[in-house]
C-alpha cells in the first residue's frame, strides 16, 4: 500500500492545542476558530482523533497534546459530541467501545449502554400498551454515556474527570441552545464531587459518578422522569453500571476482527466475513457486479441471523459459538447463488446446525418509524492504544429536563414478542444498533473504525474493511469510495410484536451513482431491487495505524446532507 501525503504540519501544531480556547468566542455550531486546519483526514506519530464535529475532534487533541491516552482523549470527546453533535448523541445517550490496551495488548469492550425499567410493573405497561415507536420518554433506558466516560478514565484513562470535560464546558459557556447553562451546571457538579474526594484518583472519579448516578443529579433526573412519564426512577440509575467484556472476534486474512457482543448488531459482521472468507473477492474486482452480490448475499444471512437469535446475553443464550462455527457457516454459504438474488428472509437453524430454519416466511413492513441517527468517535495516542466508540441517543421528540440532560428512545430496539430473545425484561439492555469496530493484526492494532446510520452501520463498516483488506486502501480512500447497502432485513427501530411485520425491503440494493451502469445492469438482471443515491450510505471513520511506520492515518465521510445539518466526519492528527 502506498502511503498517504496527507500530514499536520509542524506550524498547525500549537494551533491544534490551542483549539479549546478559542472555541470559547466561537459559536458552538460553527467551525471554530484556529481550528480550520481540521478538516476529513490527517495523518501523524503523535495521535489521532476521527469523529463528528470538528471542536469534538479538536477536544480529543486537546488531551493527546497534553500526554493524555486514548481514553483520556476519548473521554473528552465524547462529553463534547453530547453538545457538538446534539441530536445525533446527547449526555444522556448510550456509548458501546472497544479498547486496545497496548500495556496488556488486549482488546476489551466497555458497554454504556442503559438498561429497561427494573420495575415489573413497567415491563408489564409495555406488554399491555406497546413500546412506543415513534418517541417517548417512556422508551427512554437508563443514560449510559456518563457512566462509561467516568470508567473509561478510571480503567484505561491517567487524567481526572475534570481535565477531560474542560472542553465541553469551552462550548457550554459560549453559550447557544437554552439548555447549554443547565448542562455546564451539571458537569460541574460532577467536577465538584471529584474535588472535594480526598482519595485516590479512582476514589474521585466514582464521587464524580456517584452525584450522577445517586446523588442531588439523580434526583433531579428523577423528578424530571416522573413529569414526563418515564418509568426510570432512582434505583434505575444506582444500578448502571458499565461492563467491561470480551469482545467477539474472528480471524479474516490474517487479520482479527473485534465486535461488542450480540447486545449490540455486531456479531453480524463476524459472520458476513466468515462467509466471506470462502471467496476469491479480490478477483473479482473492487465494486465489480460479482463482488456487490456475494457481499450482499451474505449480508442477508447474516442479518437473518441477527434478527432470528441475537438479545442481551444476560438474559438470553445466543449460540454465538455455533453461528460462527465453519460448520453451520459452511452450510449456510451454499446458499448463496451467484447468479440470483435472494427474495427471502432465511434464518438458518445452528442448533440442529442446517442451512435453514423450518417454517419462516416473509412479510414486508409499511410501518414509517423515525430514526435520528448516530455520531462516531475513533482515537490513537502515541503509546499504542487504540479505541473505537459510537455515541447515540435517537433523541426525536424528548428535550432536555432541568439538569440540561436529555435521553432517548433506545428501549424501541427491544420489543414484546414473547419468547423472543430481545424481548423487553426489567434491567435488560436492547440489542442496539451501534456497533464500533477494532481490527488487530499479529497482536497489534491496525484499524478503528465507527459509523452513523442505525442498520447500515456494519454493512458500511464492511466495506470499509473489504476496502483495506482486499484492496489495500488506506482510510482516505476508504471511507470516499463507492459503497452499498440492503433494506433485506428487519428494522431495529421497529418494537412491533409481529417481528414478520417489521421487516424492510426485501430484495433491496443500494449503490452510489459511481457505480458503473454496467455493473448496475448486472445486478438488476439478478434480480436485486436497485436503486442509486448521489448522498450519504453511512457516515464512517477510520484510523490505520500503520505498524512499519508509527503513522496514523485517519479520515471519515466529509459528505454533507442537504438539510441544513452538518453531518459531515472530521479528522485530525498530531505529528
Amino acid at each position: 500500500m502506498q502511503g498517504l501525503n496527507h500530514q499536520v504540519k509542524s506550524e498547525h501544531r500549537m494551533r491544534i492545542f490551542l483549539a479549546i480556547t478559542f472555541l470559547i468566542a466561537s459559536c458552538p455550531l460553527e467551525m471554530p476558530k484556529g481550528a480550520e486546519q481540521i478538516s476529513w483526514r490527517g495523518s501523524g506519530k503523535g495521535g489521532a482523533v476521527a469523529s463528528g464535529r470538528a471542536e469534538a475532534v479538536a477536544a480529543g487533541l486537546s488531551l493527546l497534546e497534553q500526554g493524555g491516552t486514548a481514553a483520556d482523549a476519548a473521554a473528552a470527546t465524547l462529553l463534547a459530541l453530547a453538545v457538538t453533535d446534539y441530536g445525533l448523541f446527547a449526555m444522556g445517550g448510550e456509548v458501546p467501545l472497544l479498547i486496545y490496551d497496548a500495556r496488556k495488548r488486549e482488546v476489551k469492550v466497555l458497554c454504556g449502554l442503559g438498561r429497561a425499567p427494573l420495575d415489573p410493573e413497567a415491563i408489564k405497561w409495555y406488554y399491555d400498551h406497546g413500546i412506543p415507536s415513534r418517541g417517548d420518554m417512556k422508551s427512554a433506558p437508563t443514560p449510559g454515556a456518563v457512566d462509561l466516560c467516568i470508567t473509561l478514565l478510571k480503567l484505561y484513562g491517567t487524567g481526572s474527570f475534570e481535565e477531560a470535560v474542560t472542553p465541553v464546558l469551552a462550548l457550554l459557556d459560549a453559550g447557544g441552545e437554552q439548555w447549554y447553562p443547565r448542562l455546564a451546571i451539571t458537569l460541574r457538579k460532577l467536577v465538584e464531587a471529584e474535588q472535594a474526594c480526598t482519595g485516590s484518583r479512582t476514589e474521585k472519579l466514582a464521587a464524580a459518578r456517584d452525584r450522577f448516578y445517586t446523588g442531588d443529579v439523580a434526583d433531579e433526573l428523577v423528578a424530571w422522569y416522573k413529569e414526563t412519564g418515564s418509568f426510570l426512577r432512582k434505583r434505575d440509575l444506582a444500578a448502571q453500571v458499565t461492563r467491561l467484556e470480551d469482545p467477539v472476534s474472528v480471524n479474516y486474512r490474517g487479520y482479527t476482527v473485534h465486535k461488542c457482543g450480540p447486545w449490540t448488531q455486531g456479531p453480524y459482521l463476524c459472520q458476513t466475513l466468515r462467509l466471506l472468507e470462502g471467496y476469491d473477492l479480490e478477483g473479482m474486482g473492487h465494486l465489480s457486479a460479482d463482488y456487490i452480490h456475494v457481499v450482499t448475499e451474505s449480508l442477508k444471512l447474516s442479518f437473518a441471523d441477527r434478527d432470528e437469535y441475537y438479545g442481551d446475553p444476560l438474559f438470553t443464550d445466543v449460540p454465538l459459538r455455533r453461528l460462527l462455527s465453519s460448520r453451520y457457516t459452511n452450510r449456510r454459504r451454499s446458499l448463496v447463488d451467484m447468479q440470483s438474488a435472494s427474495l427471502q428472509r432465511r434464518p438458518g437453524d445452528p442448533h440442529r446446525m442446517q442451512p435453514l430454519l423450518a417454517g419462516d416466511s416473509l412479510e414486508e413492513s409499511k410501518a414509517n418509524i423515525p430514526v435520528q441517527d448516530t455520531t462516531t468517535c475513533v482515537v490513537a495516542d502515541r503509546f499504542g492504544n487504540l479505541v473505537a466508540a459510537t455515541p447515540s441517543c435517537n433523541l426525536l421528540s424528548n428535550k432536555p429536563g432541568p439538569s440540561g440532560v436529555n435521553q432517548g428512545n433506545r428501549l424501541r430496539s427491544l420489543n414484546t414478542t414473547p419468547g423472543h430473545p430481545n424481548r423487553i425484561e426489567p434491567g435488560k439492555r436492547p440489542r442496539i444498533t451501534l456497533t464500533p469496530t477494532l481490527v488487530t493484526r499479529n497482536g497489534k492494532p491496525v484499524l478503528a473504525v465507527s459509523v452513523a446510520g442505525g442498520d447500515l452501520q456494519d454493512q458500511t463498516t464492511l466495506n470499509l474493511i473489504l476496502n483495506h483488506v482486499e484492496f489495500g486502501m488506506l482510510p482516505e480512500q476508504a471511507c470516499t469510495v463507492s459503497r452499498f447497502q440492503t433494506g433485506h432485513h428487519q428494522g431495529s427501530f421497529d418494537p412491533n410484536p409481529d417481528r414478520k411485520a417489521a421487516f424492510g425491503q426485501a430484495g433491496s440494493l443500494q449503490v452510489h451513482s459511481g457505480v458503473t451502469e454496467e455493473v448496475q445492469q448486472a445486478l438488476t438482471d439478478r434480480g436485486h431491487k436497485l436503486r442509486t443515491t448521489p448522498g450519504a450510505i453511512g457516515y464512517p471513520v477510520m484510523i490505520y495505524i500503520d505498524q512499519q511506520t508509527g503513522i496514523m492515518h485517519a479520515a471519515g465521510d466529509p459528505t454533507v446532507i442537504n438539510n441544513g445539518r452538518d453531518r459531515g466526519r472530521h479528522a485530525a492528527a498530531l505529528e
